[in-house]
């Protein structure tokens, strides 16, 4: 009976300390949370692009009788240049400014419609741009809007058909608006690719000669041209410092 009783006493007592031992236990510490990489647009950037452009120009001659119309045409040609800009990222929201130039060989040659012993050639040899961005990230993916001014420098000569002299020559620089919508890809934390297209309103310009006569007998005092322009461009850019590093974002 002692014996049974101590057994007892025993048992009690074990029962009562085993909480007390599971309490002073280590508890296994949860997993730590996983760690997203998020890409970060912000920051100074500088790059190249190249790519084609098409001018679409409509000419008309001013004449002692009046304004007569010269016919539209659409010339095209090769693009190469850079940009330098800056962005700013919220949230998936991405603002920008960004200035770009490029030389372009954007030219054609046609007969002229008022007379067929001469010929008109309207060349454009330089495009700038400088535009506000607005765009929306996922992640190193970046869709983008962008418009403001644009800038075109122009050359239109004539000459006469037969013995290729040249009549009449003016170069000219306009200004415009341009509109385009992009997208960049972030392959590196300081690189990225995309591809842009934009589109230039540049109105119509208008330049006076001298009293030109061609060889059909035609006097033209003046010429205006109007012009649109269009562009595809392949870019290339770089972010400077830490503002193109990727930023870790907890979960």
């Amino acid at each position: 009976m002692r014996k049974f009783s101590t057994a007892a006493i025993g048992f009690v007592a074990l029962s009562m300390a085993a909480p007390a031992m599971a309490a002073d236990m280590a508890v296994k510490a949860p997993p730590p949370a996983p760690v997203v990489a998020i890409y970060n647009w912000s920051g100074f950037y500088i790059g190249a692009n190249g790519g084609w452009g098409q001018s679409h120009g409509c000419v008309d001659f001013v004449t002692p009788a009046g304004t007569v119309a010269d016919g539209c045409v659409d010339r095209s040609g090769g693009l190469v240049g850079g940009q330098i800009g800056y962005r700013w990222q919220t949230n998936q929201f991405v603002l920008g400014l960004e200035a770009q130039g490029d030389w372009a060989d954007i030219k054609h040659t046609r007969v002229s419609l008022i007379d067929p012993l001469i010929s008109t050639t309207g060349k454009t040899d330089g495009i700038g741009l400088f535009t506000a961005q607005l765009g929306w990230a996922w992640n190193a993916s970046l869709f983008y809007v962008k418009g403001g001014a644009a800038v075109t420098r122009n050359r239109f000569d004539i000459f006469n058909n037969v013995t290729g002299v040249g009549l009449a020559s003016a170069g000219h620089t306009r200004w415009g608006g341009a509109l385009g919508v992009g997208w960049e890809y972030g392959f590196a934390p300081n690189w990225s690719v995309g591809i842009e297209y934009d589109h230039l309103w540049m109105g119509r310009d208008n330049f006076g000669f001298a009293g030109l006569v061609t060889p059909g007998g035609f006097t033209l005092t003046g010429s205006g041209i109007s012009q649109d322009v269009d562009m595809v461009t392949l870019r290339l850019n770089y972010r400077f410092g830490g503002f193109g590093a990727p930023v870790a974002a907890r979960y």
